[in-house]
């Protein structure tokens, strides 16, 4: 009898975590620091390296499985991503991975033949996946706002109200189930300031845009504003996004947004030129918090700002 519990024990996370410790010595830390990163023992990450821990082929090959470490590994070396939220990753994907089917189940029927004979998802013993969900969308937020802060330029582009940048759950109905930045991303004296960790309902303003343009059939996750220029919102229409103007010297933004969005529901640059005290704005609305800040990073840096 062997559970499937001992299946990712003795062939999934051990091959992980050779993966996640050799691209960290392989970015120049010390097996000190990988064992914190990791949470394991300096011996333990000492074995990992001299290739005393044995690995399993089929899981080291695995493309979701590369894609991870990849993902991680720059950022558990920068410090842009927590040991908590590389163990939540790795959670996800082992659940996506004890799917009917997939790796971990077909690793564990070869080892529990009897398994093929019965219908049973094991994969239907999870944790609370709403919190796991609720992590993973902090986490994206947090490696993004890691984006924004270390991006050449991006300071220019916060308006004079301040930035948000903020990511949803997938079933997101109010601003309870939207992350973002308590306060707001400013710029002082040409460096970017993020006031505090990810939460969620705290962006009203930045986070009602994502809510209203997902009512109105976008299927964006995530948003950014930024100062409007034409330049800026050229720039970022130059990335192959599509744009739509907001009017709101009529209506309400909420309501300019659905409006747009009913007009171009693939539209993901929203803009207006403002309005009597209201500052010119273009929201900038993408798949993830890290994918939207990849976008203004890069086009801060085209702009040579």
């Amino acid at each position: 009898m062997k559970f499937r519990a001992e299946v990712i024990a003795e062939s999934v996370l051990p091959t992980i975590r050779v993966l996640l410790a050799s691209e960290l010595r392989d970015r120049g830390l010390t097996q000190r620091a990988v064992a914190e990163k990791l949470g394991l023992s300096q011996s333990a990450v000492s074995k990992y390296a001299q290739g005393d821990i044995s690995t399993r082929e089929v899981v080291a090959t695995d493309e979701r499985v590369q894609e991870l470490v990849d993902e991680l590994a720059p950022g558990l070396a920068s410090g842009d991503i927590r040991s908590v939220q590389a163990l939540i990753e790795i959670e996800r994907l082992l659940q996506q991975l004890s799917g009917p089917g997939d790796l971990i189940a077909e690793l564990h029927a070869a080892a529990v033949p009897e398994l093929r004979t019965v219908d049973y998802d094991l994969s239907g013993l999870e944790p609370d996946q709403g919190a796991l969900e609720r992590e993973r969308v902090r986490a994206s937020v947090r490696r993004g706002l890691g984006i924004l802060e270390h991006a050449s330029g991006f300071a220019t582009l916060v308006p004079h109200v301040g930035s948000n940048l903020v990511e949803c759950v997938d079933a997101a109905e109010e601003l309870e189930d939207v992350a973002g930045v308590p306060g707001r991303i400013l710029d002082v004296n040409g460096r970017v300031e993020v006031p505090g960790q990810p939460e969620f309902g705290v962006s009203e303003y930045v986070g009602g845009v994502l809510l209203a343009a997902r009512a109105a059939g976008s299927e964006s996750r995530a948003g950014l504003n930024l100062e409007f220029t034409d330049m800026t919102r050229d720039a970022l229409v130059g990335t192959g996004a599509e744009s739509a103007h907001l009017d709101i010297e009529s209506q309400s933004l909420e309501a300019a947004v659905s409006g747009a969005l009913d007009a171009d529901r693939d539209a993901t640059v929203l803009y207006h030129r403002g309005a009597v005290g209201v500052e010119p704005i273009v929201y900038l609305l993408g798949p993830s918090a890290v994918a939207v800040a990849r976008t203004a990073r890069d086009v801060a840096e085209a702009q040579g700002l």
